[in-house]
């Protein structure tokens, strides 16, 4: 059966609201805070510059202070993941489950590995436990995103190209 182009946006819109959901979990709840209480930015060996551009200097980050379009880009980057599983679907491990996991890796690492290698570490010289700690809130969100786009769309099959399993 092949899958429809209305069925890859919903995919995509369910993997958004599910960063967005895991991202509210991680970051928010433990990392950030709901009041600026969280770990990255109370811990004692945080980056002094990174505490300040999360707290002090303007413009604050969206995310923090008017995060809807944060929100609304993370649903169309989850749209655009899901195209792109699709595409990728006949490589990836078989199975809903194993296709969307093995999105979800390559995600954290094409992706999230990167983004804190370059920014928090590079830019922000952020400790490195506080690096890995992020890097386990990243991981969660790729996957959890994967998870939904290879459960709600499944995985062509490398043969025909068109079945789902």
């Amino acid at each position: 059966m092949n899958v429809t182009h209305g069925r890859i946006v919903v995919g995509g819109i369910a993997a958004g609201v599910m960063m967005n959901l895991v991202m509210l979990l991680t970051f928010r709840g433990l990392g950030f805070g709901w009041k600026g209480d969280g770990i990255l930015l109370t811990s004692p060996a945080q980056s002094e510059k990174l505490v300040a551009v999360w707290t002090e200097l303007e413009p604050l980050p969206l995310v923090a202070v008017a995060p809807a379009p944060i929100m609304i880009g993370l649903i169309l980057f989850g749209i655009l993941h899901a195209y792109l599983f699709h595409w990728l679907s006949p490589s990836l491990p078989s199975g809903r489950v194993g296709a969307g996991l093995g999105f979800g890796g390559l995600v954290f690492v094409m992706t999230f590995l990167f983004w804190e290698f370059f920014t928090p570490f590079n830019m922000f010289g952020e400790p490195l436990h506080l690096i890995a700690l992020e890097l386990v809130f990243w991981a969660c969100i790729a996957l959890a995103e994967g998870l939904t786009i290879g459960l709600i769309i499944g995985r062509r099959t490398p043969m025909n190209g068109g079945g789902r399993h």
